[in-house]
C-alpha cells in the first residue's frame, strides 16, 4: 500500500510516568491512521496480486475503517463499496468516504449480521470484487499488526493496547512470540463482558501466558462513555499534546493512568502504548465533550 510509514516513539512528558512511551501508530496518515494501515497492508497487496480491483466491506456509520477502505483504494486505483448499518445517515464520515469515491449501501441492522450473504447476493459474480470483513478482521491483518513489535526497543516490558475484536492484540501477541521478545501483552477491551478477547486471540495465535487483560475499563460498553472519560481525554490532550478517542484510545490511556496509580509496574520496566490511531471517530460523540 502507498503510505509512508510514520509512527514514532514518543515519550509522555509527566514525571511519575517516565518509563511510559507511546508509539505514535495516529501519525501514519491522516486518513489510513494506526490498526486500518496494518490491517490493509496485506489485504490490499492480495487483492491487487489476484487482479481484484474492487474492495466491498462493512461497517457502521461512523466507522474509521470505512474511510481508510475508501482512501487505501482511491490511492491504489481500485473501486469501494460500503455496506452500512443502518438507515441512511449524512455526517463527516460519510462524506469523506463519498470524496474518496466509495459507492455506500445502507443496509438494515438484521440483513447486515449476514454479511457473507450480503456479499454474495450483490457481488458474487463479479470475480474483481473481494470480501473484507468489518474491521478489516482476518489473518491478513493480524500478519499486518504483528509487524508492529519489530519496530519496538528490545528492552520493552509490557505493551498496552486497546481491543473491539481483538484482532490487533492477536497480531501484537503473534509478534511478541515470533520475536521472543520479554514482553507482556496488556490488552484494554472497549466493549462490556471484554474476557472473550481472550479466545478471540486464541485463533490466530498461541502464548496466551504472555496476555494480561484489564476488562474494568470499557464505561458501560462500546461506544459508550462517561463525564468522566471525556474529561480525562481532555486533560491528557492538554498536558501530553496527544489527542485520543472516546471508543478506544481514551478508555486505554485511562485505564494506563489507573494501573499506574496503583503502583503496578516497576520504575524501570520499559511501557509502551500503541495508539491506533482513530481519531475521526471523536466527531460521532462531539457531544458528549460539552464537560469540558
Amino acid at each position: 500500500m502507498s503510505v509512508t510509514i510514520h509512527s514514532p516513539l514518543q515519550q509522555l512528558k509527566a514525571p511519575e510516568r517516565a518509563s511510559v512511551w507511546v508509539k505514535r501508530d495516529d501519525m501514519i496518515d491522516p486518513y489510513i491512521s494506526g490498526n486500518k494501515w496494518r490491517k490493509l497492508k496485506y489485504i490490499l497487496e492480495g487483492a491487487l496480486a489476484s487482479g481484484r480491483r474492487h474492495l466491498v466491506t462493512f461497517g457502521g456509520a461512523y466507522s474509521n475503517h470505512l474511510v481508510a477502505v475508501a482512501a487505501a483504494c482511491a490511492r491504489n486505483g481500485l473501486r469501494s463499496t460500503a455496506f452500512v448499518r443502518g438507515e441512511m445517515a449524512e455526517n463527516e464520515m460519510l462524506l469523506l468516504c463519498r470524496l474518496y469515491g466509495m459507492e455506500l449501501r445502507f443496509t438494515d441492522r438484521l440483513g447486515y449480521k449476514d454479511k457473507r450473504g450480503l456479499f454474495e447476493r450483490h457481488f458474487g459474480g463479479d470475480a474483481e470484487a473481494c470480501f473484507v470483513d468489518e474491521g478489516g478482521a482476518g489473518m491478513p491483518a493480524v500478519l499486518g499488526c504483528a509487524e508492529l513489535v519489530t519496530e519496538l526497543p528490545p528492552d520493552t516490558r509490557h505493551l498496552f493496547c486497546a481491543a473491539g475484536t481483538g484482532t490487533t492484540a492477536a497480531g501484537l501477541l503473534k509478534g511478541i512470540r515470533e520475536t521472543g521478545m520479554d514482553t507482556l501483552l496488556h490488552v484494554v477491551p472497549v466493549l462490556k463482558g471484554g474476557e472473550f478477547i481472550r479466545a478471540e486471540i486464541a485463533r490466530y495465535t498461541d502464548g496466551l501466558d504472555r496476555l494480561v487483560l484489564h476488562t474494568a475499563y470499557h464505561f458501560g460498553g462500546y461506544a459508550r462513555t462517561s463525564p468522566e472519560l471525556t474529561q480525562f481525554i481532555g486533560r491528557f490532550a492538554a498536558a501530553e499534546g496527544i489527542l485520543t478517542d472516546p471508543v478506544y484510545t481514551g478508555k486505554l490511556f485511562f485505564a494506563l493512568e489507573d494501573l499506574l496509580s496503583q503502583g503496578r509496574f516497576a520504575a524501570d520496566e520499559k511501557i509502551v502504548v500503541v495508539h491506533t490511531g482513530g481519531l475521526l471517530g471523536i466527531w460521532g460523540m462531539k457531544e458528549k465533550f460539552s464537560v469540558l
